[in-house]
């Protein structure tokens, strides 16, 4: 069981708080799923449950509850165990704990957790280093290390990043058939909607000042009904009280006047005088009353506030143009072949998707791609690579990333588009290795709006992003004239904005 009582989490440095009070419990056969846009604390959450020190900046109040061993699988598992050894991965609780002889005797059920997994007996090289393996091969092996463990609780944070189809529906049925209490984030509609039965939501508002929470026993797609059938009604009631109200004030405000007029014509008829002061003593206590009634009145809701992006309209490919010819044979990286075959060709603004399965080279091939594109002078390219350290400066500002190739006088143009996406001003001006992985994403992205690339190579670029963004995700590439070849197995993402997709597999690049 996990049962947290009154949780506050406040971030220090931002003087902002996540969430305040935030009460649940989790029993065995909950599957509950955190939700909210990028920076609301879905994985401080879940990094404070399994533990508090990975959270040092941040100050916690409250209760947090929990019987039996943690299982966690953190979002990105290079930003920890960058140069440690898989078999240390597997065997520490963090990267600077110590191996026990006796955290040896796990390896004794390797095997059988690598076949229930369905990975071959040779997927685990004990002298191999965590960031010697795919994205997807990280997942996995998270997977591993959380199962060696034996947990009673499992929390598991975006765990379809970077997997493939295939895998991604194995682990949808893993955790359907979990019975021990599960916690969840995932950018994955599909994922959220068939497995979660209970739903965590971490909103914002007032500029991200402001807290809130939503903690509702029911799957994903019955609380986005839920939800907005309740905001609507909770307006739709709220505007009507204040409707009445305006009413009754206007009516009262006429008979107000009407008795202050008497009272200014009666000199001589102290009779009249002591009834006109009676009713406005009457009418002074209405008032009251009414200013009283309107202290009640519910709030009208405010929703949180969508991110906003969208390319200039100007940004286009003709239809003729000639994108890529590529005929790569065979497909390696370092000695090993990855398909024996990759023939490419692309003209105009079609938006392609490549999916494969994981280690078959999809992201060698991207980056083999972009390589190629970068160079010419009629196009101009923009590149989110499944690692973000790659393209971004860690120790430069957010804004300063998105400014390097601009002058000064764009800073306040830059600060706007940055509001748009959810970004605070303290969030614009810090070092960009404090961000979420969601916030990022919207960095990588918005760079490329910036810039005005008309040609997009995006590896998994949904694969931080919250579910609440995922729709003005999928509009700005559909609205998008330029060319987009992207990996992705997202199933939403696929279904709604992809004209053609082709699988890589070990023989070519085929359309699916």
């Amino acid at each position: 069981m996990l049962q947290i009582e009154n949780l506050t989490i406040h971030i220090n440095k931002d003087n902002r708080t996540l969430f305040d009070n935030l009460t649940f419990v989790l029993n065995p056969n909950d599957k509950y799923a955190v939700i909210g846009l990028e920076g609301s604390g879905k994985s401080t959450l879940l990094k404070a449950i399994y533990d508090k020190r990975l959270i040092s900046y941040c100050d916690v109040k409250g209760k947090i509850i929990t019987t039996g061993k943690i299982g966690y699988l953190e979002q990105s598992i290079l930003d920890n165990w960058l140069d440690e050894t898989v078999l240390d991965y597997l065997l520490k609780t963090n990267p600077w704990s110590k191996i026990k002889l006796t955290d040896y005797q796990k390896l004794a059920n390797l095997d059988n957790y690598l076949v229930e997994l369905k990975l071959s007996p040779h997927f685990i090289d004990e002298n191999k280093k965590v960031n010697e393996y795919s994205g997807g091969e990280l997942v996995k092996i998270g997977l591993v290390k959380i199962l060696l463990n034996e947990p009673d609780i499992l929390l598991l944070d975006e765990p379809t990043n970077d997997l493939d189809l295939e895998t991604i529906i194995f682990l949808e049925n893993f955790m359907l058939n979990e019975s021990r209490p599960l916690l969840f984030i995932s950018h994955d509609e599909a994922l959220l909607e068939n497995v979660s039965n209970g739903i965590i939501h971490l909103t914002q508002i007032h500029k991200r000042m402001k807290p809130l929470h939503d903690v509702i026993k029911m799957n994903y797609q019955e609380y986005k009904e839920y939800r907005n059938l309740q905001l609507d009604s909770q307006a739709m009631v709220a505007r009507k009280q204040r409707d009445d109200y305006q009413k009754k004030m206007e009516r009262f405000q006429q008979i107000y006047n009407k008795v202050a007029h008497q009272q200014n014509q009666v000199v001589r008829d102290p009779i009249s005088g002591r009834l006109l002061k009676k009713k406005m003593h009457a009418l002074k206590s209405m008032e009251k009353r009414f200013g009283k009634e309107k202290e009640k009145f519910l709030d009208i809701p405010e929703r949180e506030e969508a991110i906003n992006l969208f390319f200039d309209e100007n940004v286009s490919i003709p239809n003729n143009k000639s994108i890529l010819e590529l005929n790569i044979a065979p497909l390696k990286i370092n000695s090993q072949i990855l398909s024996k075959e990759v023939k490419l060709s692309v003209y105009g603004n079609p938006k392609i998707a490549i999916i494969g399965k994981n280690g078959s080279g999809k992201s060698t091939l991207l980056k083999l791609i972009y390589q190629e594109l970068s160079k010419r002078n009629d196009i101009s390219v923009g590149y989110m690579s499944q690692k973000y350290e790659e393209l971004i400066h860690y120790d430069s500002s957010a804004l300063e990333y998105i400014l390097q190739d601009f002058e000064n006088s764009d800073e306040s143009r830059i600060r706007k588009m940055m509001g748009a996406l959810q970004f605070t001003r303290d969030e614009m001006d810090n070092k960009t290795h404090s961000l979420s992985g969601g916030q990022k994403a919207k960095l990588l992205l918005l760079k490329m709006v910036v810039n005005k690339n008309n040609v997009l190579l995006l590896d998994e670029p949904t694969r931080n992003l919250s579910p609440l963004s995922a729709p003005v995700i999928h509009e700005l590439l559909i609205n998008f004239k330029g060319c987009v070849i992207c990996i992705t197995h997202d199933r939403k993402f696929l279904e709604n904005v992809f004209d053609e997709i082709y699988e890589l597999t070990e023989t070519n690049l085929s359309v699916k």
